[in-house]
């Protein structure tokens, strides 16, 4: 009888072991209310892939162990500067209010350009503690941004603000982490903006379509006059390749092929065509074909013209829908 007393004594004891056990490892972490007010977006250096942002960030937390003013991280930050700060922890709740400037590197996509649409993300951490600790939780009443502040050349489509969790290979030099993972939450911020872009895109692409239609005109002037139809198909050539290196001088360095390399790569095939048409042309002079040649002149201009215009629409329009 003993026996079994001792016996149900240490089965009780290993469960409310396994019970503690289970709620350590499972402690529901602290919350952090977060709202963001940006007041400004400039300096947006798209060939580098940066940009500057500045914005009052409010943090709202019981857990008094928690020091932002120290421990806050911005992700992604080139430049984080605090230019003013306060602290309000007369209450149950301490209330931190921070004015932060931050000169941001991003990763954008540049396969519609210029008619792109562009993603400016912003993320806030606690390098002290983690997820099992500390969890953010958005604060969305109120506007997130200053309706007044315009960006130059761009327009701000939405900002969204959000909370997850950022997943770290490391357990940063921490020898009790059996396994390298560690995972911390953290307070997301994205800005949709779309570029104004029918003014760039005539002020980059017009010299390359000026430069196709100077090598169009070939067809409209005599088949025998082969000097001056290669004279100006070559130098057009010439134009649009040099158009498309100032274009790419711009931009940031990318594997994929752009709208750019599109349209400039349309525009010189075409050239091209325009040349071996001009030489078939000249062969039929040479055999005493004028007519022939003139009839062929005018039907590559046509059906060139038009198939050129068809595919600058096709592909345009993709990129603007995209």
């Amino acid at each position: 009888m003993k026996t079994l007393k001792v016996f149900s004594l240490l089965f009780a004891l290993q469960i409310i072991c396994f019970v503690s056990s289970l709620s350590a490892q499972y402690t529901i972490p602290d919350t952090v209310r977060s709202g963001i007010y940006v007041t400004s977006i400039h300096d947006i250096d798209f060939k580098e892939k940066q940009f500057t942002v500045d914005f009052w960030l409010w943090l709202k937390y019981k857990n008094r162990d928690f020091d932002f003013v120290e421990n806050l991280e911005i992700p992604q930050a080139k430049t984080v500067t605090k230019s003013f700060s306060t602290i309000d922890s007369t209450g149950k709740e301490v209330y931190l209010l921070m004015k932060i400037q931050c000169l941001m590197k991003d990763s954008w996509s540049i396969d519609n350009f210029p008619f792109d649409h562009q993603i400016l993300r912003l993320s806030v951490e606690n390098s002290q503690f983690d997820s099992q600790s500390l969890i953010f939780v958005p604060d969305t009443l109120g506007k997130q941004f200053d309706p007044r502040f315009t960006l130059s050349g761009w327009n701000i489509d939405s900002l969204k603000v959000s909370s997850g969790i950022k997943v770290y290979e490391t357990a940063f030099g921490d020898t009790s982490f059996k396994v390298p993972h560690t995972e911390y939450s953290n307070f997301k911020v994205g800005v949709g903006i779309s570029r104004d872009a029918i003014g760039i895109f005539w002020k980059m692409f017009l010299g390359m379509y000026v430069a196709f239609f100077i090598a169009f005109m070939c067809f409209y002037i005599h088949a025998d006059s082969i000097d001056s139809r290669f004279g100006l198909s070559v130098g057009s050539l010439f134009a649009v390749i040099g158009n498309k290196y100032i274009i790419d001088g711009s931009l940031p360095e990318t594997t994929s092929f752009t709208l750019v390399d599109t349209l400039h790569g349309i525009t010189l095939v075409f050239i091209l065509v325009v040349i071996v048409s001009t030489a078939y042309s000249l062969r039929l002079i040479k055999q005493d074909k004028l007519s022939a040649a003139n009839k062929f002149d005018k039907i590559s201009s046509i059906t060139l013209l038009v198939v050129y215009v068809v595919l600058n629409i096709f592909f345009i329009t993709e990129a603007v829908t995209g």
